[in-house]
Formats: structure tokens, C-alpha cells, sequence
């Protein structure tokens, strides 16, 4: 299977390393040159335009920022479907609204071309390690298709229904992350505030029942939210109103979980 890969950052640079070592024939196209030279020492070739990329792959990754990239890199004269031929396959890697997976979906099968979403979770040491988790939608023959190539950096690929539930599913999982930030933070100054440090209780918390990602990712850093505000809070911003949105259109109430992940926004000074 030839691949294309478009969206070299910190997470997308990782993953489309470990498809080139595995021995895919790989094309890579970035807006910015840098994004590329880490890749100089590589097989991997360059197009010119993802249009270009479009037509020299089977299976097109696509993971940049948000909705509007997508479409970009996609659409128009020089995107991904102005070159990529029938049977080829787009996967969306980015986190993204679901709706606009299902409507890029609708247009690409109209070029029998199948557009499966199958955002990932671990962040970059896990696409390097093959540890990532990914939550895909779409169509299962698709999926079992390109299979190979993801498993060269996710070691859990997980089908979750049609196109759209892989976003759901890293939304909802963004969620809670967001949301245990805003409860971990609290109990660690609650904590200090009653004269037990944030690393003591850290170090106590991490072993017990009250546990999670987000206390650790806290404690790493004394008990401050600022680092990962620098480095996330713009990205969980974007993830918590996509959620939102979605439980606004399908009348579902979202209750404590969005609750809790609006304070830890408003602890990191990017309100919803």
C-alpha cells in the first residue's frame, strides 16, 4: 500500500516516522518546509501539492489541526481528492467534528474513494513506541485494509461504528480528561490548603483509587496548570465546545463531566 501522509507535528511527525521505517512506500507533503527536513534522512518522497500527494497514494493520513485544515488539504484545486484515484482510501487522524467527517465522507464517495475517521490518543512517545490507541469509524473492510499500516504505531485500533464514532469516542475521552484536570488541581491546592504538599500528595494519590492521567500530568509539575496550558489548553478549548455542540443538537445532557471540564477551562484561563 502506498501511503500519504499530511500534518507533521507533533503528533502526525511520529507516526508518519514509524510507517516509513516499517517500509511503506511513503510521500509526505507539509505548508511548511521545516516540517520536513526531519525527514531528509528517510525513503520517503515529497510532493509538490497534496493534490500530487493524492495521486501517488493509496491511503492518505491527514493529521492536522482542526476542521477547516481538513477540508483545506482535502478540497479544492489542489487538494488530496483533486489527485487521489477510485479505491483509495482517506483516513482523518485529526480530532475533529464528526459532522465534518460524515460530509467529507459523502463527497469522497462520489470519487469511490472511503473515508474512514481514526483519531488516536497517546500523544507522541506512544506513536514511537507502537503503543498508540486508535478510535476509528467508518466502513470495516476500509479499515482492515489500511490495518498493516496502522498498526506500525498504535497497538489498540479500535472499530466503534460509522463514520463520525471515532470522533465521538476521543471527544468524549478529551472530556474527561479536561474534567479530571479541573478535579485533580482542586483536591491538590485543597490539599496544601490543609498542609499536605501537592508532590506528597501526588505521590499518595498515584497508588490509590484516586488515580488518572491528569493527576499525574499535574504532579510532574509541582501541582501547576500552567505548563500544560501552555502546551494544551487551547486544543482541550477546541475539544470541549465540539462536544458541547454535539450534545446541544442531540439533546443529550452532558451534567457534571462538561461541568467539571468548564472549570478546569476556566482554571487555565481558556473559558469555553
Amino acid at each position: 500500500m502506498r501511503v500519504g501522509f499530511i500534518g507533521l507535528g507533533s503528533q502526525g511527525g511520529p507516526m508518519a516516522r514509524r510507517i516509513i521505517d516499517a517500509g511503506y512506500h511513503t510521500t509526505l507533503w507539509a505548508r511548511r518546509p521545516a516540517s520536513l527536513e526531519p525527514f531528509a534522512d528517510t525513503a520517503a518522497k515529497v510532493a509538490g501539492s497534496p493534490a500530487e500527494l493524492g495521486a501517488a497514494s493509496d491511503l492518505v493520513c491527514i493529521c492536522v489541526v482542526d476542521d477547516a485544515d481538513v477540508e483545506e488539504v482535502l478540497g479544492g484545486d489542489t487538494g488530496v481528492l483533486a489527485g487521489m484515484t477510485d479505491g483509495g482510501i482517506i483516513a482523518i487522524h485529526s480530532t475533529v467534528h464528526p459532522d465534518t467527517c460524515r460530509a467529507l465522507a459523502k463527497t469522497t464517495a462520489f470519487q469511490s474513494i472511503s473515508l474512514i475517521d481514526a483519531p488516536v490518543s497517546g500523544g507522541a512517545p506512544a506513536a514511537a513506541e507502537r503503543r498508540l490507541t486508535m478510535m476509528v469509524g467508518g466502513d470495516p473492510d476500509a479499515l482492515e485494509r489500511c490495518r498493516p499500516v496502522f498498526e506500525t504505531h498504535a497497538n489498540a485500533i479500535v472499530h466503534l461504528g460509522g463514520v463520525g464514532a471515532g470522533q465521538i469516542t476521543k471527544l468524549l475521552n478529551n472530556l474527561l480528561f479536561t474534567a479530571n484536570l479541573a478535579t485533580a488541581k482542586t483536591a491538590l491546592a485543597l490539599g496544601e490548603a490543609l498542609a499536605v504538599s501537592a508532590q506528597s500528595l501526588t505521590d499518595v494519590m498515584s497508588r490509590g483509587s484516586g488515580n488518572s492521567f491528569a493527576l499525574n500530568s499535574i504532579g510532574q509539575f509541582g501541582g501547576s496548570l500552567d505548563m500544560l496550558a501552555s502546551i494544551a489548553a487551547e486544543l482541550l478549548q477546541k475539544d470541549v465546545r465540539l462536544v458541547a455542540d454535539i450534545a446541544e443538537k442531540a439533546h443529550a445532557t452532558p451534567g457534571a463531566v462538561l461541568d467539571a471540564a468548564d472549570a478546569a477551562l476556566e482554571l487555565m484561563d481558556h473559558p469555553r
